[in-house]
């Protein structure tokens, strides 16, 4: 399939999903500093009102589009239904809420479509700072309608820019990206993908525990910027799994990704 013709089967599902995520923006954005009350579905996974809010309207715009397609969201009870579906939309209603209850705007709403394994249509939206991300295989990468590509930084850089979570961080699971690696803290899987693809930043790497909402929408966004994101062993990403668990990611400007692979990121902490 060309690229172009990639571009138009998946356009229609596009605008679906940016229309979603608009919505779900503007409803949760209010709650945002408004002190929401959370509740704990699993130690360190926080949930509010405003993420089941942004869930429904997510399933209510993308699966009242298109009924057909199978659905994975972090704030739906699993079901092995979606394994049966070709398409598929993977969906964190707020990928970072621990950064939105304590009031830092490093939280996103992402969309992902899957296509028989593939990730091939992405949104990723920061409601508190209006950055909206989009991406099509085949169509490229957008901020706010704009095009974006990934940083040139590579290996003879002085500088390389990773970003990282503030709990990874304070853990001391970074600690081995030592000068000219400079690691600095942001929330949100989704958000700090977004900035890899826009070129803020060279590197986004974990090792810690990512489930296919995580990672779908924003990997879109990243390769079709110029960017690359595998599994900590450099695999590469496949969705609808049994299991949508997996532990570790690494997203680069590409450039960078055979080093940060030489660094083993399964292994940040030892």
């Amino acid at each position: 399939m060309t690229p172009e013709r990639t571009l138009a089967g998946y356009a229609a599902d596009l605008d679906l999903a940016l229309r979603a995520v608009r919505a779900a923006g503007e409803a949760v954005l209010p709650a945002f500093h408004a002190g929401q009350e959370v509740r704990f579905k699993a130690p360190d996974q926080p949930v509010t009102d405003a993420d089941l809010t942004a869930n429904r309207i997510l399933h209510d715009v993308l699966l009242g589009g298109r009924p057909e397609y199978g659905w994975l969201s972090e704030e739906t009870k699993d079901t092995p239904e979606r394994l049966s579906k070709e398409r598929l939309w993977v969906v964190d209603p707020i990928d970072g809420t621990n950064s939105f209850v304590e009031g830092y705007p490093e939280f996103a709403i992402s969309v992902g479509l899957v296509d028989c394994g593939r990730a091939v249509v992405g949104v990723v939206l920061n409601p508190a700072t209006g950055e909206l991300y989009h991406g099509v295989a085949g169509g490229g990468a957008f901020l706010n309608g704009a095009p974006i590509r990934v940083s040139e930084t590579d290996e003879a850089a002085e500088v390389r820019r990773i970003a990282a979570s503030r709990w990874e961080m304070g853990r001391g699971e970074l600690d081995r990206f030592v000068a000219p690696w400079q690691v600095s803290p942001l929330g949100s899987t989704a958000y700090k993908m977004a900035k890899v693809a826009d070129g803020s930043v060279d590197v986004f790497v974990s090792a810690g525990p990512k489930n296919e909402w995580d990672v779908a929408g924003a990997a879109v966004v990243i390769a079709e910027a110029g960017g690359r994101v595998t599994g900590p062993s450099g695999a590469e990403l496949r969705y609808n799994q049994p299991d949508p668990a997996w532990r570790g990611i690494v997203a680069t400007n590409g450039l960078l990704h055979a080093a940060v692979l030489a660094m083993d990121p399964s292994r940040l902490s030892s």
